[in-house]
């Protein structure tokens, strides 16, 4: 299984992300810089945290407009896996291919901290090896993490299974229902706050972000790894 970092200038955690796969899967993975559009030879894509382009502007709104972004909605829309984390997310709502908006958190301040989340829908090929419900220890790390789309979004995300993960306890940033993670309807693309990249060894302080990339795989392996 072939996976892209999708690298751009501000992106800080496009090496964490490496890494991850490299160590939990051990699978081919590379950084692609923004200026490349064509991603095809890759399975999934993982869009990395950071400060896409300074911020500037507004959190993800440039990197929208990067080449690689044309090559990544090609991706998604044919069923590739695509997953946005922190600064990812952010881009992936800009881009339109997950719904909703990020404001910045409600208390108006950074926060870097170890939160536990609740698996709320087990069947995406993000989240297979959960069990529904599971309490997972991801840490975040954003000053825009708040999470808001309309009511009537909120109805459809609710309707589908789109709320993939919530935060547990104390709403740390103001999301609208605790809201941590959101797929789409395909649910090949997924969108999620917390690092999963920073959670995969005990030393890390959780290692409950290794069933993420191995359900990525999983789900890969069984139906597109044949062929």
């Amino acid at each position: 299984m072939r996976f892209a970092v999708p690298v751009f200038p501000g992106s800080n955690c496009d090496l964490d992300c490496v890494h991850a796969i490299e160590d939990v899967l051990q699978e081919p993975v590379e950084p692609v810089w923004h200026q490349e559009e064509d991603v095809s030879r890759f399975d999934a894509i993982i869009l990395p945290g950071g400060f896409s382009y300074g911020d500037y502007l507004r959190t993800g709104a440039l990197a929208r407009f990067s080449p690689v972004m044309k090559g990544v909605k090609q991706a998604a829309e044919s069923g590739k896996l695509v997953i946005g984390i922190c600064n990812g997310f952010q881009i992936l709502l800009e881009m339109g291919l997950l719904p909703g908006a990020m404001l910045t958190n409600d208390h108006l301040q950074f926060r870097c901290e170890m939160q536990t989340l609740t698996v709320e829908n087990a069947e995406t090929p993000f989240t297979c090896k959960y069990a529904p419900g599971e309490a997972i220890r991801i840490p975040i790390a954003h000053m825009s993490g708040n999470y808001f789309c309309d009511p009537s979004t909120l109805a459809e995300l609710k309707q589908n299974g789109q709320i993939v993960f919530r935060y547990a306890g104390d709403n740390p940033n103001g999301s609208i229902e605790k809201i941590a993670g959101i797929c789409n309807r395909k649910r090949n693309v997924l969108g999620m706050m917390p690092h999963p990249e920073r959670a995969i060894a005990d030393w890390m302080g959780s290692e409950d972000g290794k069933k993420l990339f191995q359900s990525m795989f999983a789900y890969w392996k069984e139906n597109c790894g044949a062929a």
